[in-house]
């Protein structure tokens, strides 16, 4: 019987024309994909909340996190934002974020560390913003917390690497983290849930192009 199943659709596969058989295996090679995605939907089980770590030297870091935080607010919930370096530029994500009603925005306010140029200032300023950070991170309310920047806070030895990870920790079981930065730095590589490397490519501004309102803040 299968010898005679298998002939009779060599027979039909044999009648197609081109198309037919491009569709054909076009919606073969679909099912299969479509049952591979259905199994591992199936097999995710665990309800809790994620780390995710955007690291690199390419733009989209910021973006990427202020992007999947506003898919966040928009489904209702409630986030907040700690924002380190970017201080003294008028973004964008500030004015659109700083009188929502479901955002806390933080912001370490000494801008970028090569124009404060002041370490013990900087330090006192991002410690300032970390306990904002930390207090987020124990608030059972907030479903999301964005850390912008905040390996140049380890990198130059302004925050303990230790304490963050510490608190990300023992932060309530549903609540997301996101951290960005330049730094791939292992600790927090190990941490994360989901990390992306964020590389560049090309950048406008390295071809003479002026930063602009809405595009780099």
């Amino acid at each position: 019987m299968t010898d005679n199943n298998s002939s009779a659709s060599e027979n039909a596969n044999s009648n197609e024309s081109a198309s037919e058989k491009e569709q054909r295996e076009h919606k073969e090679a679909m099912q299969a994909t479509q049952k591979v995605v259905r199994d591992k939907i199936k097999a995710a089980k665990e309800k809790r909340g994620v780390v995710i770590y955007l690291w690199g030297n390419g733009k989209g870091k910021s973006s990427s996190g202020f992007g999947t935080l506003l898919r966040a607010v928009g489904h209702g919930q409630r986030a907040a934002i700690i924002q380190f370096i970017k201080g003294t530029w008028k973004t964008g994500e500030e004015a659109f974020f700083r009188d929502h009603p479901s955002v806390e925005h933080h912001i370490m306010g000494t801008g970028f560390t090569w124009d404060s140029q002041d370490k013990q200032k900087d330090i006192a300023a991002a410690q300032e913003v970390w306990l904002k950070a930390e207090q987020c991170l124990a608030n059972d309310d907030i479903n999301l917390v964005l850390m912008d920047e905040i390996t140049y806070m380890f990198d130059y030895g302004y925050l303990s690497l230790e304490a963050c990870i510490a608190a990300i920790k023992n932060r309530p079981l549903k609540q997301n983290v996101i951290l960005t930065g330049r730094s791939p730095i292992a600790e927090l590589i190990e941490l994360a849930d989901t990390v992306s490397e964020i590389k560049e490519v090309k950048h406008a501004f390295h071809a003479g192009v002026k930063a602009q309102k809405g595009i780099e803040f």
